[in-house]
Formats: structure tokens, C-alpha cells, sequence
């Protein structure tokens, strides 16, 4: 089953298009990676397809609904209580965290839960334990974010984004604010949920992670998807620019 479409998505800042043609299908427990150099677009296309910014032109579509669609030559988006409906179809985890100061790991996952999703109290406190018991972190449920490491910060994060329930995850480099060791930390977190087949896309400058957790692999520059396919094919490719930024990566 197709959890998410983008189809022929355009975006431009300022005159300058970061988006040129871009379309992706994902199926139900894929896991993709998407490389690519600086400015590529990549960033841009995970914030068009969590709305958090809007489309130029082009479709959006979560489960077969549509999220946004052509008309008239327009980008039109779905109505407000829809689009609050296809959210909860996603997860987005950010490279620097975004937790709350001020709130304690457990209100961090789960205020969002009681006020937004309006679920009761006790069955966020529920989810956001089990989540921390998951992820080994159910002796800092009362800290706060100033007293975990980098490391500690981005696993609540992924909690936070976990306890929604959602049908598939985005990460937007989610170890570009980590030192090496506690990289692995994380990556491995998102290693076993790629066991437990859960959905993701995940933009990432590690390559060996992409070529091991991931059934496809996108390669983007310029705004455009240059090149895909299993990582198998990806990182054995004859296109002379991938190699080149494979390697450059990897030191090979």
C-alpha cells in the first residue's frame, strides 16, 4: 500500500527553484534514504511533504487522500480539518531536537498527545514510558533536555515523534548535531525500527547507514531526483557524479 505520493512538486524561494520536478511514491514499511550534496533540496522536499511548507505546484497525497492537488493551475490544499487529519499519518523527527527547555522529557512527548490530540492524560504517560523503557531512557522521564547529551536529546525526540503513532517517520539529519559516538546511538535506534518495519524516509550524509538500513536509496542535486534505486545499485552505479559524492563521503 502507498503511504505517501508527491507528485511533480515545484518550490521556489525568492525566485531561486530548490524543487524542479519532483515525484516519490513510498510503500507501507520502506525504508528510504535520501542523499545528496548541500542545497540539493532534500531538506525542502521533507518539509513540503509534512507541510510545513507549501508546494508551488504539484500533489500531495497520504493513504490515497489528497493533502494538496492541481487546480486551475493552482496548488490547492486540502481543508484545515483534513490536513490535521493526514497529520497524524506522519512523524518528524528535526536535526537539532526542537524539545521544549522548560518541560520535562515526559511532558516533551507527551503534551502534544493531551493538547493537541486530546488523548487522555494517563494513555500518553503510558505510551511515552513504554516508549522511554524502549529506548533506554526510563530513569530520565523528569529530567530536562539541558541535563541529557545530544545523544539522550535526539532519542526523546524520536519518543516524542513515535508516541503519535504514526504510519511513517521523517528524519531530517538526524545525527548532523551529534559528535561520532553518540551518532551510533542513534543511528542504531532507527536501525531497529527498520527491523520492526516501521515506514521512513530519512535525509542523511552516513553513508554506510544508508547502505545498510535502507531499501532504496535517492540521490538528489539540483532539485531533482538524479538517481535511485537499491542500494546495491546505487553504490555500485556507473554515474560518474554519484560515485564521486559517495566517495567523497566515504573517503574511497
Amino acid at each position: 500500500m502507498k503511504l505517501l505520493e508527491m507528485r511533480h512538486v515545484k518550490k521556489e524561494f525568492e525566485g531561486l527553484q530548490v524543487l524542479k520536478d519532483i515525484s516519490l511514491s513510498v510503500e507501507e514499511g520502506e525504508v528510504i534514504s535520501i542523499i545528496g550534496p548541500s542545497g540539493s533540496g532534500k531538506s525542502t522536499l521533507l518539509r513540503c511533504a509534512t507541510m510545513l511548507e507549501e508546494m508551488d505546484s504539484g500533489e500531495l497525497l497520504y493513504m490515497g487522500e489528497y493533502a494538496a492537488k492541481m487546480k486551475d493551475g493552482k496548488c490547492v490544499y486540502a481543508s484545515k480539518a483534513e490536513l490535521r487529519k493526514l497529520q497524524h499519518c506522519f512523524g518528524l523527527v528535526f536535526q537539532n531536537f526542537n524539545l521544549f527547555p522548560h518541560y520535562s522529557v515526559l511532558k516533551n512527548i507527551t503534551d502534544a498527545l493531551i493538547s493537541v490530540d486530546k488523548i487522555p492524560k494517563k494513555e500518553a504517560e503510558e505510551r511515552a514510558e513504554k516508549l522511554l523503557e524502549q529506548l533506554g531512557l526510563a530513569e530520565k522521564r523528569d529530567a530536562y533536555p539541558y541535563q541529557l547529551s545530544g545523544g539522550q536529546q535526539q532519542r526523546v525526540s524520536i519518543a516524542r515523534a513515535l508516541a503519535k503513532q504514526p504510519k511513517i517517520l521523517f528524519f531530517d539529519e538526524p545525527t548532523s548535531a551529534l559528535d561520532p559516538e553518540l551518532t551510533v546511538e542513534v543511528l542504531k535506534v532507527i536501525k531497529a525500527l527498520a527491523k520492526e518495519h516501521m515506514t521512513m524516509i530519512i535525509v542523511t550524509h552516513e553513508m554506510q547507514f544508508a547502505r545498510e538500513v535502507s531499501d532504496r536509496v535517492i540521490f538528489m542535486e539540483e532539485g531533482l531526483i538524479q538517481e535511485q534505486g537499491t542500494p546495491e545499485k546505487l553504490f555500485g552505479t556507473g554515474n560518474e557524479r554519484v560515485r564521486e559524492f559517495i566517495g567523497h563521503l566515504t573517503g574511497k
